[in-house]
Parts: C-alpha cells; structure tokens; sequence
C-alpha cells in the first residue's frame, strides 16, 4: 500500500476532535488525503486536533462543528465541506454518544438523542454524499459501530439498538453499490483505550482501591479474551486499509476489533 494512496482524495472524519476519530484523522493524512475535522469541544481541544492532523499532513485541516444531533445540522454539513474544501471521497461516520439506563426506566428524549446521532446522522451524511461518489465511480463509506451493534449489553438499549441499526444501514448501502467503484463497511470496536475510557479506569480504580494498570485489566478483561485493549491506531489502521485497492471487494463488512470478544 503507497504511503499516499489517498492523495487528491477529501476525507470527512465525524467525531473527530479526539480519540477514535482523531487517530483514524491523522492516518488518512498520512495516506495523503485532504481531511476535514469535524466535532464539539473547546477551542484548546480543537486547535490540538487540528496541529495532530497538520503533523502528519503538513497543512493545516479544516475544522466545522456542528451537534449531529440535528437534522438539519447532519444535513448541512456535507454541503459545507464540499463548498468549502471539495466533493467528499472518504466518509467516515464515528461521532456517537452513549446513555446508560435500564429499559424500564430509559429516558426518551435520550433514545431519541443516541439515535439521532449515532444512526439518523449517518444515514442524513450518506445520504448527501452517495451521489457525488457514484457519479465519481469512487468512494469510501466507513460506519464506526461496535461489537454492540452485535450483541446486547444491559443498560444501553439506545446504543445497542443504533449500533445494530448501523450494521444494517451498511450493508443496505453496499449491496445499493455493490456494482459501482463505491464500498461500504463498517468498524465494530470493542473497548478502546480512549481519553474517555481513561478517565472511566481511573473512578474504577479510585472505586475499588487499586491502581490504574489493575482496574483496566479488571475493567477489559471482563470482556476481551485477550485481555487487551484495542488501540485507536489500530482502528485507523484498518480504516486506511478499507480505504486502499486492496480492499475494492471489501463490501458490507461489520469488521470486529474486539480482543476475541465475539469469537467466544
């Protein structure tokens, strides 16, 4: 695979000011790609996202903000980012959110929250870019799910339900292009060591009275067979890969990255 197989290429990274998103961000520049920003933050949060991408790119990304939370806000933002940087040729739809509560007690206003985020937005940002990329002959759709969109977790009916639904909107949009230089797949993570699992670790170990390095194994193991975290980068990795030729015939993939989780 060329180091800049995605030269010339526009690639839109929701979610993207931190963790998951930020990683996959900074490889696609690495692979040469144009990428643009997107996210909620601070202006400190945002100005680090931006000088993360523009060291591997050597210019500076675009950043547009925006709460996918509204329709009209996921509607609009393609539009954006092609007047302002050009047509979009690699999506990739990681923003989402998560609410824990048990069924009988789950807010609706925060169903309706997970859901449109984490499954109306993409469907509103594929929607907007699919016709461009088939009139192109070329384009990658990338969902990021999660070994939820797989198996139910209690106390996360809204994720898990958005997260199933992703892998089917997936494989809807692949089998809409299967004949066309367009792919569509999707990344089902299992526990990644983010900021936002750090922080999670850190009022375990403070919970249990341990340290660090033991609440995280408790805290994966539970889950991972391997006992090991995945790391955003190796959820870029595979994403820079879904986005290379060598992946064409890589169509309606719900591709785990979950320490064996699944496989047991």
């Amino acid at each position: 695979m060329a180091a800049t197989h995605l030269e010339g290429r526009v690639a839109l990274i929701t979610g993207s000011t931190s963790g998951i998103g930020l990683a996959i961000a900074r490889r696609l520049a690495r692979q040469g790609a144009t990428v643009c920003l997107h996210g909620l933050g601070d202006a400190k949060q945002v100005e680090s996202a931006i000088c993360a991408v523009a060291s591997e790119a050597g210019v500076r990304p675009r950043h547009f903000g925006g709460d996918l939370g509204s329709a009209a806000v996921a509607t609009t933002l393609i539009e954006e980012v092609e007047k302002s940087v050009g047509s979009v040729d690699v999506l990739v739809n990681n923003a989402g959110i998560q609410h824990v509560s048990p069924v009988a007690d789950f807010p609706l206003e925060r169903w309706n929250a997970v859901l449109a985020i984490n499954l109306t937005a993409p469907f509103l940002t594929i929607q907007r870019v699919l016709p461009g990329m088939l009139q192109r002959n070329w384009g990658r759709i990338i969902n990021i799910s999660s070994a939820s969109g797989y198996r139910g977790v209690p106390h996360k009916a809204a994720y898990a339900a958005s997260k199933h639904g992703l892998l089917g909107l997936t494989k809807v949009v692949s089998s809409e292009t299967a004949q066309t230089g367009v792919t569509c797949n999707a990344v089902c993570p299992g526990w990644v060591m983010t900021p936002l699992v750090e922080r999670q670790i850190e009022a375990r170990a403070a919970k249990d009275g341990v340290d660090f390095e033991r609440a995280a194994f408790e805290m994966v193991s539970a889950s991972h067979p391997s006992g090991q975290f995945v790391k955003p980068e190796q959820i870029a990795g595979l994403v820079a890969y879904l986005c290379s030729e060598d992946a064409d015939e890589v169509r309606g993939v719900g591709w785990n990255v979950d320490g064996g989780r699944l496989a047991r």
